[in-house]
């Protein structure tokens, strides 16, 4: 008979809770590192997985999560953190830290600042991208990081209108102030994750240029499959300046708009949509 594991998310917490039940063995832990990442995807500051009700099949099952920890490590998603009141010798080869409560667990990790995590959901269409722009320059404006307003506009530029222009699906676009820097984040339902070879793009090619202008603005930035779709990301840091771009350069991109912050939005690079005001903001 397969294996089962069930799960609970709690969104009451902190943080995101977990509760896993069942047995976690090589059938099972696919099933598990969906319905984790599914989770991480909405980028929490953590993640806190109640594993008190979960059983290892075999020691070399804990993988997973070892692996699970090893893929996010450089995304600007969670703290992650397990609870087993058990003996926790047995989750010491994933890596995790592991409380034997959950109330220690969420006092190690701290207050929330839900206040500085914001998700807005876009349609595939235009005035997408503009949308993200309204809501980046509101909350630079509310975290004091006018200095990252532009490298996250063209980021988040790039970021929407790849998803309009090919993934052709319903989005999240995520937000975050991570001490001094920014994370810009974009989740859709295609599983095709984007390429970079960091190889320049030939000045007459059609487009192939909005990676490497990614990876000129970002600190680092990356991409995760998920069951149904992707989260590409990308993390902005005070300190790192823009590099100068040729005005045509900029016009392609539509980088123009984003030099002066103002309430009439630039133009997206498709035709279409007229001005709006705010979008509503949903903290994540």
């Amino acid at each position: 008979m397969p294996s089962e594991v069930r799960h609970l998310v709690d969104v009451d917490q902190e943080y995101p809770l977990v509760r896993l039940t069942g047995v976690l063995d090589t059938e099972s832990a696919p099933g598990v590192r969906s319905a984790l990442l599914d989770v991480l995807a909405g980028q929490p500051e953590a993640m806190v997985v109640d594993v008190g009700r979960l059983d290892l099949a075999q020691p070399q099952d804990v993988g997973m999560l070892r692996e699970l920890r090893r893929d996010t490590a450089e995304w600007p998603a969670a703290h992650l953190a397990l609870c087993d009141p058990r003996d926790s010798g047995v989750w010491q080869g994933s890596g995790w830290p592991v409380w034997p409560d959950l109330a220690g667990a969420f006092d190690a990790l701290g207050a929330s600042h839900r206040d500085r995590r914001l998700s807005l959901g876009l349609s595939p269409e235009a005035g997408a991208a503009r949308r993200s722009r309204e809501l980046i320059n509101a909350a630079c404006d509310r975290w004091d990081l006018a200095e990252l307003f532009d490298p996250a506009c063209i980021v988040a530029t790039e970021m929407v209108n790849n998803v309009v222009a090919h993934a052709r699906t319903d989005m999240i676009f995520l937000l975050a102030a991570h001490g001094d820097g920014l994370s810009v984040a974009v989740r859709d339902e295609s599983a095709t994750v984007p390429s970079f070879t960091g190889v320049p793009v030939a000045p007459t090619a059609y487009g192939g240029r909005g990676m490497l202008l990614i990876d000129s603005m970002a600190t680092r930035w990356g991409s995760l499959a998920l069951a149904a779709g992707k989260v590409v990301w990308a993390l902005l840091a005070a300190d790192r300046k823009p590099p100068a771009a040729a005005p045509h350069q900029r016009d392609s991109v539509g980088m123009t708009a984003c030099t002066e912050r103002h309430p009439a939005a630039p133009a997206d690079g498709l035709a279409g949509e007229g001005q709006k005001g705010m979008p509503k903001v949903d903290t994540a």
